[in-house]
């Protein structure tokens, strides 16, 4: 569960960045389904930088990145590609304050 100050706006953005289905939604909560899984976003939040420990691993991680941007969201630490191996991560914040990561998988080297 996370918090919004906003829920339509945090509703929305999870659906354009992640391509969320609403499961459920009221006036005060929403149920939104990202890869089998449910994340319950509750309104009244006061939209305070608030870490949550939410991952989001996917395909393109720069794509993703610029997703979050358009949809109103903040890269905190961009991903960056190293000698030793390609970006597999970015730190970034929702609209409303919430703290997230995104993430490529990291393949096992042969």
């Amino acid at each position: 569960m996370i918090w919004a100050k906003d829920l339509p706006r945090a509703v929305t953005f999870y659906r354009q960045v992640f391509g969320a289905d609403v499961a459920h939604e009221s006036g005060v909560m929403a149920e939104l389904v990202i890869a089998g899984g449910i994340i319950g976003i509750h309104g009244g939040g006061q939209g305070q930088r608030t870490w949550t420990g939410l991952n989001f691993q996917v395909d393109d991680l720069f794509s993703a990145c610029d997703a979050l941007t358009a949809a109103g969201g903040e890269v905190l630490r961009p991903p960056v590609d190293t000698p030793e191996e390609p970006a597999h991560l970015a730190m970034c914040v929702d609209p409303d304050g919430n703290e997230i990561m995104i993430t490529r998988r990291r393949f096992d080297k042969p």
